[in-house]
């Protein structure tokens, strides 16, 4: 499955693929293939958890019109430490799923419905690099 996703290179191509959709996610693990193998797991307790642990690509309203492909940047940014944290080979994808419960930081646990496309780190390069700019109209980002 992993081997047939495309790949996005740039925020634009993301934001476009999320341009009025509310399906959408970002998952940062090894791949679909491995994902299917398995579940999610609460890292305190090691319980089995009833979904994919995912960040939800679709757009707030209170998020009033600001550039959507600054939100995406943002959705990067704010998760790009699980790369390091779930070690060699992790990266983000995005998947089309549905919510079926909340994990234990109250992030989705989504069942997935289609692995749409990988990101490549350009993407994320590039998203760490928009965030950073905002400086005049963002508070403090204090997030390792």
């Amino acid at each position: 499955m992993a081997d047939d996703l495309p790949t996005l290179g740039t925020l634009d191509e993301l934001a476009e693929l999320l341009d009025g959709r509310d399906d959408l996610y970002v998952r940062w693990s090894r791949g679909p293939d491995v994902d299917v193998q398995t579940s999610s797991r609460d890292d305190l307790t090691g319980v089995p958890l009833p979904g994919l642990s995912a960040n939800p690509l679709a757009v707030e309203e209170w998020w009033e019109g600001r550039p959507l492909r600054l939100w995406v940047a943002r959705r990067l940014y704010d998760y790009r430490h699980l790369r390091e944290v779930r070690g060699p080979g992790v990266r983000p994808w995005v998947l089309s799923g549905r919510e079926v419960a909340r994990g234990p930081d109250n992030e989705p646990l989504v069942s997935c419905e289609a692995a749409i496309a990988w990101l490549d780190e350009d993407v994320v390069s590039e998203a760490l690099r928009l965030v950073d700019e905002q400086t005049e109209d963002w508070g403090p980002l204090r997030r390792q």
